[in-house]
């Protein structure tokens, strides 16, 4: 459950166009609420879950009716009893970036730019192999497109991701995902290449480090040898200087959009945390409004409860 106040004061209570998380202005609302079974045994393992909230109408807009409350729904077989081989498939989180759509697993309250532009869910199979010593994941993936669960009207183009994730030891992990595909009908082809990069360090028990980049490179128009290109730099600081207290500070950079993130959390016990965040976007361009005028800037104050049972 989540409480944003916008100072733009949208009349619509819709927060800037390019937030699909926590984007409702002034009123009390729920961001993603989901309930999810799963069974993992030696060969076979499956998860199902269905969700709804603001999230869900944002982020699965486009989506047919029947499918936007699906949260997950996939099934996997291990290839090999002497290797961890697997082979999953259906309607599975995104293996593009580290935020979730679910709270309590992130550092911040809200998402940042780079995490509502990107995937959130896939659909397709994945052959995803960790190694004996659980330090390299590797996966190569076929998917419907680029966060879909149906495909476009009218494309037939096939999709592809990678993913690579190394944890050399409990401070560090470094991660890179890639997608490849036509996030148009085939009657309008153009290549989207997408790469994500990021790494988190645990510096010790109060003060921890994420880092990430993604670039993006899309064809401007069918067959053209000219790409539009975007990227994101972003850093998130999280220090905890105590076991039920948390705060966080985040900086993204997102093409011409600057952000800028504050974020208190308070651990009330295992099944409640508190959090607190303000929140601030700045442009080159007037592309938000204030007072009812054209504003560069555009600030937020949000607050949020997540209950985990």
């Amino acid at each position: 459950m989540y409480y944003a106040y916008d100072f733009s004061k949208p009349a619509d209570k819709e927060r800037p166009d390019f937030l699909y998380s926590y984007d409702r202005h002034n009123e009390i609302n729920l961001n993603f609420g989901f309930i999810k079974a799963n069974y993992s045994g030696n060969r076979f393992r499956m998860n199902a879950g269905i969700m709804a909230g603001t999230y869900v109408n944002s982020n699965l807009a486009t989506e047919p009716a029947v499918v936007r409350n699906i949260y997950e729904a996939n099934a996997g077989f291990r290839l090999t009893k002497k290797h961890n081989l697997w082979l999953d498939g259906g309607v599975m989180n995104s293996h593009i970036g580290a935020e979730t759509p679910i709270g309590k697993d992130y550092w911040s309250l809200t998402r940042g730019i780079v995490a509502d532009n990107s995937p959130y869910y896939e659909t397709g199979i994945k052959l995803g192999y960790l190694n004996a010593k659980e330090k390299v994941y590797m996966a190569l993936l076929y998917v419907n497109g680029w966060q879909r669960i149906q495909r476009v009207p009218g494309n037939t183009t096939p999709a592809f991701g990678t993913q690579l994730t190394l944890t050399p030891n409990q401070r560090w992990l470094f991660n890179w995902s890639t997608f490849i595909g036509n996030p148009n009908p085939d009657s309008n082809k153009v290549w989207r290449y997408y790469n994500d990069l990021y790494t988190t360090f645990q510096l010790n028990t109060k003060w921890a480090i994420f880092a990430g980049l993604d670039l993006g490179l899309q064809q401007m128009e069918p067959m053209s040898l000219r790409y539009n290109v975007w990227w994101t730099p972003l850093l998130l600081l999280k220090y905890a200087p105590v076991e039920k207290l948390r705060a966080s500070a985040r900086l993204e950079y997102y093409h011409d959009k600057q952000q800028v993130m504050l974020n208190l959390d308070y651990q009330v016990n295992k099944y409640f945390l508190c959090r607190l965040e303000g929140r601030a976007f700045s442009s080159k361009d007037e592309i938000f409004e204030l007072n009812n005028l054209p504003s560069k800037e555009n600030y937020c104050i949000s607050a949020a409860i997540v209950l985990s049972l």
